[in-house]
C-alpha cells in the first residue's frame, strides 16, 4: 500500500513536522493571553504524550475519552491516542453527568483527558473514580479524585515516542457517540479509512493550501468539525485559531480572519442577527442596492464579522433558511450547504462555487453512491461509511440493506443536475385529524426571519400543524420595550408567506412564540443545535388544545405558564 493510500492523520503530522517545523499550526488563546504551537512544537508534545500513554500497556486499541471545549492540547491529545494506537473517544462538552456515565461505561474508556469546560461541576459525577485522568492546561480541578495527572508535568517527564504505532486503514480510528436527539446515543466506529478519505473534501471545493487559515469553535467531537478542522489541517498543513467561548467570539474570529470557515445554521442566524442589531436591515438593503456603497458596505459588514479574507464558507448540521442563505449572498459570501452524517464521518455531498443551489445540499462527493428508495429515503454507500454501532450488531444491520447502503433516515429528491434536496426526515413526518402526512423540517426551514432563532413544527392528530418559535433577541427587546405589537404582525405576515408555498394539508393553523430558552442545558437541542422536537412536544403537549380553541394567529407564551 502507498503512502497516500496509507495516509492517517498522525502520517500527516509527521510529514508537516518535517516539512514546515517552524510554521505555527495552532494559536491558543487563554486568559487574555496568546500561545502559538509550530509544527515541530506540536509533534513534540504528541511524541511524550504518546509515550506515556504507550507505558501504560494499556491493551492495544483501547479507548481514550477526550471531554473539553476546543483547544490545542485536546488536538495533541487525539494525535497522541493514535500514535500510541489506541482508539479516541471524543465527547460533547456540553453533555449531562448521567450521559457521560453511560458513554464511558459502555466505551470500557481507560482513561480520559480532561479540559477546559463551562460545567464540569454539573458532569464529575458521570466519570468514575476509578477512571485515571490528564488534566489539560485550564482544565477545571479534580479536587478528592484519585490517578489525577497534569498535562504539562506528563509532557515534561517523557522522552518523545521515536515510532508511532503502525495502524491499518480498516482499524478503528475514532468511537463518536451521536449527539442522541432521541434515546441513548450511538457508538460509531470510524475506521481510518474514512479519515483519509474526509481529509480531501474540502479540496474537492477549492484549492487549500498551507497559508489557509481556519477557527476551530464547534465541538470536536462532532463529526462536521473533526472533519474540516482536524483532519483537513493534517492534511494540508494549514493554521488553526481557537476561541476561549461566547465571550471572546468576536476577538477570536477577528485574530484568525479565517479564509475557511464553517458553521452550523444557529450559528449563522447568530451571526445575522448581530450585524441587523448595529444596523438595521432597512438601512442595509438600502447601502447594498446603491452602487456607490454597495462594495464597502460588503466589506465593512464581512470585516466586523472577521470573514473579509473567507475563501469559502460552508454551513451544515442541520437545514439553513434559504432567506439567510440569500442574505450571506447578498454580502458576497456564497454559503455552500453540505450533508453528512457520522456514519460516513461527513464525506456525503456538498456544494460547490457557481453551482450552488439554495435550499438543496450539493452533488454527492467522489466515490459516494446516492439513491431514493421507493419510499423516498436517501440511501448511500459512502467509502468512508463506519465499521458500525460499537456492541449494537443489530442496530448495525438495521442501519443498512441487504446489499450495503446505508439507510440515512431522510427523505430527498434530486434535480437535473444531481444536487439533493433534503425534504424532511422519515421518522419525524406526523398525521393530522384528517389523514395527511406532514413533514415539518421543510416548513421550519422556510421561516428564516431575522425575528426567528429556531422554530418547531408540531400538530400530530390536530386539523392542521402549528409552528413553535423561539424568539431572537432582537425581538426580545422589542417585546420588552412595549412594541410587541410589531412583533406579533411580522410573524403574521411571515405565516401568510410561508402558507403560500406548502400544500393545503401544511398550512399553519397558528404560531405561539414562546420565550423560555431552548438550550443544551435543558434538553431542548442536542449538543449540535438541533432541536429535540420529542422533548420541545412533550414541554408544551399540555397547552396544545387550548391554543387551537383559541383562535389567534399568533400566541405569545410565557414559561411561567407551563
Amino acid at each position: 500500500m502507498s503512502a497516500v493510500d496509507n495516509w492517517t492523520p498522525v502520517s500527516g503530522l509527521l510529514h508537516f513536522e518535517q516539512v514546515q517545523p517552524d510554521k505555527i499550526y495552532m494559536t491558543q488563546p487563554a486568559n487574555g493571553e496568546v500561545t502559538t504551537y509550530t509544527w515541530a512544537q506540536t509533534a513534540d508534545q504528541v511524541r511524550r504524550m504518546a509515550a506515556y500513554l504507550v507505558s501504560l500497556e494499556l491493551p492495544p486499541g483501547s479507548r481514550i475519552g477526550l471531554v473539553s471545549r476546543n483547544c490545542a492540547q485536546v488536538i495533541m491529545a487525539d494525535l497522541a491516542i493514535w500514535m500510541a494506537g489506541h482508539v479516541s473517544l471524543p465527547i460533547y462538552p456540553s453533555l449531562n453527568a448521567d450521559t457521560l456515565a453511560y458513554i464511558l461505561e459502555h466505551s470500557e474508556a481507560k482513561l480520559l483527558f480532561l479540559g477546559p469546560l463551562d460545567n464540569w461541576p454539573a458532569m464529575q459525577s458521570g466519570v468514575p473514580d476509578s477512571l485515571p485522568i490528564v488534566r489539560l492546561p485550564g482544565a477545571a480541578q479534580c479536587t478528592g479524585r484519585p490517578g489525577v495527572q497534569e498535562w504539562d508535568d506528563v509532557v515534561a517527564a517523557q522522552t518523545p515516542l521515536a515510532d508511532a504505532v503502525e495502524r491499518d486503514q480498516e482499524e478503528m480510528a475514532r468511537l463518536m457517540y451521536t449527539s442522541g436527539s432521541t434515546g441513548q446515543p450511538k457508538g460509531v466506529m470510524v475506521p481510518f479509512r474514512a479519515m483519509r478519505i474526509c481529509s480531501t473534501l474540502l479540496s474537492t471545493v477549492i484549492e487549500i493550501s498551507p497559508d489557509d487559515r481556519q477557527l476551530s469553535y464547534l465541538p470536536l467531537a462532532h463529526a462536521f468539525e473533526s472533519g474540516v478542522v482536524l483532519i483537513s489541517s493534517m492534511r494540508f498543513g494549514y493554521q488553526v485559531f481557537f476561541s476561549e467561548g461566547l465571550h471572546t467570539f468576536v476577538a477570536d474570529l477577528q485574530r484568525a480572519r479565517p479564509t475557511l470557515f464553517h458553521s452550523v445554521p444557529r450559528l449563522w442566524v447568530k451571526f445575522q442577527q448581530a450585524v441587523l442589531s448595529k444596523l438595521p436591515a432597512e438601512k442595509l438593503d438600502a447601502l447594498l442596492a446603491d452602487e456607490a456603497t454597495a462594495e464597502a458596505t460588503r466589506k465593512q459588514v464581512l470585516t466586523n464579522l472577521g470573514l473579509q479574507d473567507c475563501r469559502i464558507a460552508i454551513t451544515g448540521s442541520a437545514p439553513l433558511a434559504p432567506a439567510i442563505q440569500q442574505w450571506y449572498r447578498d454580502l458576497g459570501l456564497e454559503l455552500l450547504e453540505g450533508y453528512g452524517m457520522t456514519e460516513d464521518l461527513i464525506y456525503s455531498h456538498i456544494s460547490h462555487p457557481g453551482r450552488a443551489r439554495i435550499g438543496y445540499v450539493g452533488e454527492a462527493n467522489q466515490g459516494v453512491g446516492r439513491r431514493i428508495a421507493s419510499n423516498g429515503e436517501i440511501q448511500l454507500n459512502s467509502p468512508a461509511k463506519m465499521l458500525g454501532y460499537y456492541k449494537e450488531p443489530e442496530k448495525t444491520a438495521e442501519a443498512f440493506t441487504e446489499d450495503g447502503w446505508f439507510r440515512t433516515g431522510d427523505l430527498g429528491e434530486v434535480d437535473d443536475m444531481g444536487r439533493l434536496k433534503i425534504t424532511g426526515r422519515l421518522k419525524e413526518l406526523f398525521k393530522t385529524s384528517k389523514g395527511k402526512y406532514v413533514a415539518p423540517a421543510p416548513i421550519e426551514n422556510r421561516m428564516g426571519h431575522e425575528l426567528i432563532e429556531v422554530a418547531c413544527v408540531s400538530g400530530a392528530n390536530q386539523p392542521q400543524p402549528f409552528a413553535l418559535l423561539l424568539p431572537s433577541e432582537p425581538a426580545l427587546e422589542r417585546i420588552k420595550s412595549g412594541a410587541q405589537s410589531e412583533v406579533e404582525q411580522a410573524i403574521s405576515d411571515l405565516l401568510a408567506q410561508v402558507n403560500t408555498t406548502v400544500d393545503p394539508h401544511e398550512e399553519l393553523a397558528f404560531a405561539v412564540v414562546v420565550d423560555e430558552p431552548w438550550t443544551i442545558e435543558n434538553g431542548m437541542l442536542t449538543p449540535t443545535m438541533k432541536i429535540k422536537r420529542n422533548v420541545i412536544e412533550e414541554r408544551y403537549a399540555g397547552k396544545v388544545d387550548n391554543w387551537y380553541t383559541r383562535g389567534d394567529q399568533v400566541i405569545f407564551e410565557s414559561a411561567d405558564g407551563l
